[in-house]
Formats: structure tokens, C-alpha cells, sequence
């Protein structure tokens, strides 16, 4: 061993080579902050559109509609490459939702009725009166199924507009938003299961059902083989698919069923005093031992959220808005959108029906003593960030694929989508950035 000096090789990205000192560590430490994901789906967005605006763009549509199948036996899955990401990989960004929305409802701030009241009456809010406004420009139409669009909030894009203002957005404000977003998402949830799904195949959905309760039984004996869990999961998602309720609802109860809370309550000083007791030369079997004891103090809800939310937030969504968002812009189209009701109603959903919804309904539970504001948090925080909220993007993007085939309605859809989406985040930048400044030690 070298004397004096560490024994320990320094790694690659913590050196002082060009590479990871220039480009690495400054690149990590962006993928860290709250505006990476929010980024990174905007950049594939107008990728997306300007390729399908280009002179490529028959490649765009061609590659998307490229199928691929997948045989086992009898058993033949078979979709274009468009729906393998709406799907299949969505499943994976709604199986981190379901992580999210357990650990919010177990250890976080929904975990207390009266913490969860105020936001959950918002998020109410904030997801009924945008489907009015939508419903008031299509009821009774042929584009009337599209009311659950502007229900949706993009959590990416909203958070970032909130960590731009910075301590012009005190932190309750953005604890608010969140859990308005973590409710937001079980109703979108709802909606897609409930008012989305068709054609309902029972024998399939009792597949579904006998394949959670082996992973529930399993859970419960404490098996920690995860290749059982992807098996079984990987036959919910299937089964799910087969059954007319849409696949990315197994994600979510997937989600759901992993434990919140530590199987082993000792403690991480336990597993230090352990770990410390090793020598130098100890065993593989006992590193991997301690190595389980340290995952045990841990929730298996909040390991996977941690291993699987860089690749939902840096993969699995820049490909789903590399996927829907490619929308033909030339000036037929959006004429076409100006003058179409579907795009109308999206718009005064999602930039109106928020701030009316959230507002009004936050306002009413206040009143009624059902919920109080967070400190630091007036009206004009208020407002700004029920504007913000009317980003939809993303959910809104997916729930235009379940409600419409007719392109004559997708394509003013997600015009409409886009276009609600920058005006909200415009909007309700702008009133955070006329409200106070505020410090933590006020």
C-alpha cells in the first residue's frame, strides 16, 4: 500500500481532468436541481416539433407508426413504436407516481387529514372548473370526450417555474403546489381508469388481480428477490393491457403496493456499529449482508422512487414528448386551431378554469376553517401559483392520445395544450415575480 497518501484510487469524476471538471460534475450537478427534468422535456417538445415541421417530417410519423411485436406462445403483443412508449414506458413514469403518491399518503403531507385537506380541495378545484370551461365550448359535441384535458398539471414544468422565482415563492407555497399535484395526479388517475378505459375483459382483469395478491403475499413473507417482483409486474402490466383498462393503471397500483415504511426500524446506526466491525479483508458474503441491512432502514418506496425517477424524468418522458408532440404548424393548422372549440376550451380550461378553481376553492376552505394557508403565503402567491398549475402539458398530452383519434381534434388539442401551457407559465410567473420577497427568518 502507498504511504502517505489515501489507499483509495481517486475516481474518474471527482479528478481534475478536463472532461469531468469541465463538462461532468457541472452536468451532474444540473441533473440535480429542480429544473432539470422541466428542461430536458421542453428541449425534446421542440425537437419534436421541429422535426415534424421539417423537411424530415415524413420520417417523424414513419418511425412512430414503425410496429413492433413481441411473441410468447400463443401470446402476441403487437403496437407501433408511438404506442410501446404511451403504453409501455408510461407505465413506468405512472408505476414512479404511484411510489410518490403512497409515501405523500404515508409519511408526507398527506399523511394528516388536516394537513391534506386544504390542498386536496384545491387540487378538487383546480381539476372540476377547467372540465367546465372545456365543457362549455364542446358539450354534446363529437369533441366532448376531451374534458378530462386540462384536468392535468405538469409537476416538471410547474416546480421549475417555482424554483426560477426564487425566494420571491416562499416554501410553503411550493410544498402547497406539490401535494396539489400529488392529489391532481390521483384524480387524473381516476379519470383515465374510470372514463378511459373500454371494453372491459374480465378474465383478464382477474389475471391482473390474482398476480397483485402473489406480490402482496410475497411482500408480506419478505421475499426480497427482485426478479419475482418484475415477473409478476411485468404479467400486471400485461394483463392489465389485455383486460381494456388502460396499461399505465398497473403502474399505479404497482406503485401503491410497495411498503412506505422501513421494514427494519433499527436504524442506520445499527448498520454502522455492523458495518464498522469488518475487517479489511472480510467476506463478499458479509459486505452483502450489511449491504441488505442498510436497504431494510430504507423504504422499498423511497429506494425505488430514487433508482427509477432519473429515468423517468431524463428518459422515459423526453421520449413520450418526443413521441406525441411533433404537431404539423403551418398556417392552415393554426388557423384551424384558432377557430376550433377543442383549442378554446383547453386554453380557458387550464390558464382560466385553474386560477378560478384553485383560488375559489382554496379561498372557501379557508374560510370555512377546513385548512389554513402556510406561513408567508398571501393572496398573490396564491393566484400565481393556481396559474402555474395550469401547465398540463405531459398527463394533458397523454389524455389527448386516450380521448381522440381524429387528427382533426388530436392536432387543435395539442395546439391547445402547448399554447395554455406557455400562457399559464408565463402568467403565473409573472405574479410570483410582483409578490414580496420573502426570507426564512421572517
Amino acid at each position: 500500500m502507498p504511504t502517505g497518501g489515501s489507499p483509495w484510487r481517486q475516481s474518474w469524476l471527482s479528478s481534475d481532468r478536463p472532461v469531468p471538471r469541465l463538462i461532468a460534475r457541472p452536468l451532474r450537478t444540473f441533473l440535480s436541481t429542480e429544473t432539470a427534468g422541466g428542461v430536458i422535456l421542453l428541449a425534446a417538445t421542440v425537437l419534436a416539433l421541429a422535426w415534424a415541421n421539417s423537411p424530415l417530417k415524413g420520417s417523424y410519423q414513419a418511425l412512430w407508426e414503425t410496429e413492433l411485436s413481441f411473441r410468447l406462445g400463443s401470446f402476441v403483443v403487437q403496437e407501433d413504436l408511438r404506442h410501446w412508449v404511451n403504453d409501455g414506458l408510461m407505465a413506468l413514469f405512472f408505476f414512479v407516481v404511484g411510489l410518490e403518491i403512497k409515501r405523500e399518503l404515508v409519511v408526507g403531507e398527506l399523511n394528516d387529514a388536516k394537513k391534506a385537506t386544504l390542498p386536496a380541495l384545491a387540487a378538487l378545484g383546480g381539476m372540476v372548473v377547467p372540465a367546465l370551461f372545456y365543457l362549455a365550448f364542446n358539450a354534446g359535441g363529437p369533441a366532448s370526450d376531451g374534458w378530462g384535458i386540462p384536468m392535468a398539471t405538469d409537476i416538471a414544468f410547474a416546480v421549475g417555474v417555482l424554483a426560477l422565482m426564487g425566494n420571491r415563492v416562499p416554501s410553503g407555497i411550493k410544498v402547497f403546489v406539490l401535494s396539489l399535484a400529488v392529489v391532481d395526479d390521483i384524480g387524473a388517475i381516476v379519470v383515465i381508469a374510470i372514463f378511459y378505459s373500454s371494453g372491459l375483459q374480465l378474465e383478464w382483469l382477474t389475471v391482473a388481480f390474482s398476480l397483485l395478491l402473489m406480490m402482496f403475499a410475497l411482500r408480506n413473507l419478505r421475499v426480497l428477490w427482485v426478479p419475482a417482483y418484475v415477473v409478476l409486474g411485468t404479467g400486471v402490466w400485461f394483463a392489465t393491457l389485455e383486460s381494456g383498462v388502460h396499461a399505465t393503471i398497473a403502474g399505479v397500483v404497482l406503485g401503491l403496493l410497495a411498503p412506505a415504511r422501513p421494514s427494519d426500524p433499527r436504524g442506520i446506526s445499527d448498520v454502522f456499529d455492523r458495518a464498522s466491525g469488518l475487517s479489511l479483508e472480510t467476506d463478499a458474503q458479509s459486505v452483502r449482508a450489511v449491504s441488505l441491512e442498510a436497504q431494510e432502514v430504507v423504504s422499498a418506496a423511497e429506494r425505488l422512487e430514487h433508482l427509477l425517477h432519473p429515468y423517468t424524468s431524463y428518459i422515459v418522458i423526453p421520449l413520450f414528448a418526443l413521441a406525441n408532440a411533433g404537431v404539423l404548424l403551418d398556417s392552415e393548422a393554426i388557423r384551424a386551431a384558432l377557430s376550433s372549440e377543442v383549442t378554446l376550451g383547453i386554453v380557458s380550461g387550464l390558464v382560466l378554469g385553474k386560477i378560478v378553481g384553485i383560488s375559489a376553492m382554496t379561498w372557501l376552505a379557508v374560510k370555512l376553517k377546513l385548512g389554513r394557508l402556510p406561513e408567508r403565503v398571501g393572496k398573490r402567491h396564491l393566484v400565481g401559483a393556481a396559474a402555474v398549475a395550469g401547465i398540463g402539458f405531459t398527463v394533458s398530452l397523454f389524455i389527448t392520445g386516450l380521448a381522440f383519434d381524429d387528427p382533426s381534434l388530436t392536432d387543435p388539442a395539442k395546439i391547445g395544450v402547448f399554447t395554455a401551457s406557455i400562457i399559464a407559465g408565463l402568467v403565473g410567473a409573472a405574479v410570483l415575480f410582483t409578490a414580496p420577497a420573502v426570507t426564512e427568518d421572517e
